[in-house]
């Protein structure tokens, strides 16, 4: 199973990391994933069915930049 690790900008409190892992939850072929409120760092563990780049999409449409 690929995991896709990445930084996510701006998460500033409990409600944006909800925000975050919400929208990477919804996504199909997700096996887990984790967020730091901290550092931002980000990693996803999903199928080879599910693109990294939709992962970072989803995040960016909930309102946060990835990088």
């Amino acid at each position: 199973m690929p995991t896709t690790e990445f930084i996510i900008e701006g998460i500033r409190n409990e409600d944006d990391l909800r925000l975050v892992m919400n929208a990477i939850q919804d996504l199909p072929c997700i096996n887990w994933s984790e967020v730091s409120m901290e550092s931002g760092e980000a990693a996803v563990d999903h199928t080879a069915m599910l693109d990294a780049g939709d992962i970072l999409a989803a995040v960016e449409d909930a309102g946060f930049r990835t990088r």
